[in-house]
């Protein structure tokens, strides 16, 4: 893992989270985007070197609709950027992580992702991405 990529912070209102981290950042936000098969609008800012997802549900079976549900709104992941997302999957399936995807998909951003189920990292929803090559 090379660094953080991003924090994934889940939202019930996407509008006016922008708003408020607008507020916070100082400048507004760089890119919307919605992905339809994770059932969630994104909204990226940069802070600094580091990157901040807001997303929001766009239906209710959605990840972020049942998580928001369960824990309301806050922190819901902390995603790495990898070089081989293939390779990091099996590396960390060997060392007996669990996966919750293992192959990687299309995420928002221009990336591949797979995301580590928290049962076997403490907690936390951790996520991989490898930037997509053109």
């Amino acid at each position: 893992m090379r660094k953080i990529e991003h924090i994934g912070i889940a939202v019930k209102d996407i509008e006016s989270s922008n708003d408020l981290f607008k507020s916070l950042f100082g400048k507004a936000h760089y890119k919307v985007e919605d992905v339809e098969s994770e059932g969630v609008k994104t909204s990226f800012f940069k802070c600094g070197p580091n990157k901040i997802e807001l997303l929001q549900a766009t239906n209710k079976d959605s990840p972020i609709a049942k998580f928001i549900e369960k824990k309301g709104e806050g922190i819901h992941h902390i995603a790495f950027a990898v070089d081989n997302i293939e390779k990091e999957i099996k590396r960390l399936t060997k060392e007996g992580f669990q996966m919750i995807h293992k192959v990687p998909k299309k995420g928002a951003d221009n990336k591949l992702i797979a995301f580590l189920h928290p049962k076997s990292t403490n907690g936390v929803l951790v996520e991989l991405c490898q930037e997509i090559e053109d």
